[in-house]
C-alpha cells in the first residue's frame, strides 16, 4: 500500500482492531475486521459501525448558499427546512451524473453536501461555477456511520444524544458525552435503521471507541458493498457515471425539473422525454456463485448488456448484481457469463432484501 494514501483519524484504531486495510479512492480503508459475512450478518440485526471519513465534507455558508445549490443539483433545495436532508445528484451540462450527494440544511445560509470521495473536487467545482464559496472540511472532518435495528438506541447510549427522536433524513448539530461538537445525519447507505456522525478533529476517535465499548460491531467497506447492493444502491462509477442519466438508474424522482435552471436540466428533459433504451435491473442468480462487475448478461447467445455491479448476498445466499439491459421485465431470465461461466438468473426489481426501515 502506498505512503500516498491518505488516512483517517481512526487509522491506528483500525490497525490495532486487525483490520484488513485496502486502498479506494485515495485513502488507506478498512476493508474488514472479522470478516465480511459476519460484519453484514451485524448490521441486519443489531447494529455495526463504519468509518467513511473518505466521503467528502462541504460546508456552504453564504446568504445566497440555496441558491448556488439549486442551481447545481437537480432535486430541490427549496422544500427542505432547517435540519432536514436530500438526496441529490450533480450533473453536468448534457444530463451525465458528475455524483450523487446528500445535501443538509442546517440554516437557511449554512449547508452541508457530502460526494462521494473520489469526486469532491468536481462537486466542489460545480458549486463554484455558480458563484459560491465552498469550504472543504473533508480531510479534517471524520464520518462515522452507525448502521442496523439497535444503531440508533446504542449511539444514545453511548453518546448521550437523542437521535432516536429524530426523523429519517434529519440533521442536526449535537454535544456528545465530555462536549464533543457532534453533526448528526439521520441518513445511511445500508437500508438499516442509523446515522452518520460528523466529527472534526481527533474527538472522533474518543466518539469511535464509545460506540465499541456500547456494543458496536466495527464494520469494513466488504460489508458496506454487499449491504448496498442487497438494497442496490448505485454506486458511483459503476451504475451511475457521465454517461448514464437518472432516468435510466430510475433516479428520476431525485430531479425536480420544474424547480428552476441547473446545471444539466435541458438534457435531463430531452433525455426523460426520449425515454432510455436500457433501465438498471437486478439480477439474483439460482445458485451460491457470486457475480461479478464487467460481466456479459446473455439472452440466448446474444450479449445484451454487462453487470455494472455483482457479489455474494449474504442475506439470501446467492449471487446477486445489477446491469443495464434494454427490453426485459421483472421475471424474464437471463445468463450472466462470469469467467467463462453462465450463472442463470431472474431479472428483479430491486430491492433484493425488503428492509422497510429507512435509514
Amino acid at each position: 500500500m502506498g505512503d500516498d494514501l491518505f488516512t483517517t483519524v481512526l487509522h491506528e484504531r483500525h490497525l490495532a482492531l486487525g483490520a484488513t486495510m485496502a486502498p479506494f479512492a485515495g485513502w488507506s480503508l478498512p476493508l474488514s475486521y472479522a470478516g465480511t459475512v459476519v460484519e453484514h450478518t451485524a448490521v441486519r440485526n443489531d447494529a455495526g459501525v463504519f468509518d467513511v471519513s473518505h466521503l467528502g465534507t462541504l460546508v456552504v455558508t453564504s446568504s445566497d448558499a440555496r441558491r448556488a445549490i439549486s442551481e447545481t443539483f437537480t432535486n430541490d433545495p427549496a422544500l427542505l427546512e432547517d435540519g432536514q436532508s436530500q438526496y441529490t445528484l450533480c450533473c453536468d451540462e448534457a444530463g451525465g451524473v458528475i455524483d450523487d450527494c446528500i445535501v443538509y440544511r442546517l440554516e437557511t445560509d449554512r449547508w452541508i453536501v457530502i460526494p462521494n470521495a473520489a469526486n469532491t473536487p468536481a462537486v466542489v467545482s460545480a458549486l463554484a461555477e455558480h458563484g459560491t464559496a465552498v469550504d472543504d472540511r473533508s480531510r479534517d472532518t471524520a464520518v462515522i456511520a452507525v448502521q442496523g435495528p439497535r444503531a440508533l438506541e446504542l449511539a444514545d447510549a453511548a453518546l448521550g444524544l437523542e437521535i432516536q427522536s429524530m426523523e429519517h433524513l434529519a440533521v442536526a448539530e449535537a454535544t456528545a458525552f465530555g462536549g464533543v461538537d457532534v453533526v448528526v445525519c439521520r441518513t445511511g447507505y445500508t437500508g438499516e435503521i442509523g446515522c452518520e456522525l460528523l466529527v472534526e478533529g481527533e474527538p472522533a476517535a474518543e466518539v469511535f471507541d464509545a460506540l465499541l465499548d456500547a456494543g458496536a460491531t466495527p464494520c469494513g467497506l466488504g460489508a458496506r458493498d454487499t449491504l448496498r447492493l442487497e438494497m442496490g444502491y448505485p454506486l458511483h462509477g459503476h451504475e451511475l457515471t457521465t454517461h448514464t442519466t437518472p432516468w435510466a438508474a430510475g433516479l428520476g424522482w431525485a430531479v425536480k425539473l420544474d424547480h428552476g435552471s441547473f446545471t444539466g436540466r435541458d438534457a435531463l428533459a430531452a433525455a426523460k422525454e426520449a425515454g432510455a433504451s436500457r433501465n438498471l435491473w437486478g439480477l439474483r442468480s439460482d445458485g451460491r456463485r457470486p457475480l461479478r462487475d464487467g460481466c456479459a448478461v446473455l439472452i440466448g447467445d446474444d450479449e445484451v448488456g454487462g453487470t455494472t455491479s455483482g457479489g455474494f448476498s449474504p442475506t439470501l445466499e446467492v449471487g446477486i448484481g445489477l446491469a443495464y439491459l434494454p427490453g426485459v421485465t421483472v421475471g424474464d431470465h437471463v445468463e450472466v457469463d462470469v469467467r467463462g461461466r453462465r450463472i442463470g438468473c431472474e431479472v428483479v426489481w430491486p430491492p433484493f432484501v425488503d428492509r422497510s426501515p429507512k435509514g
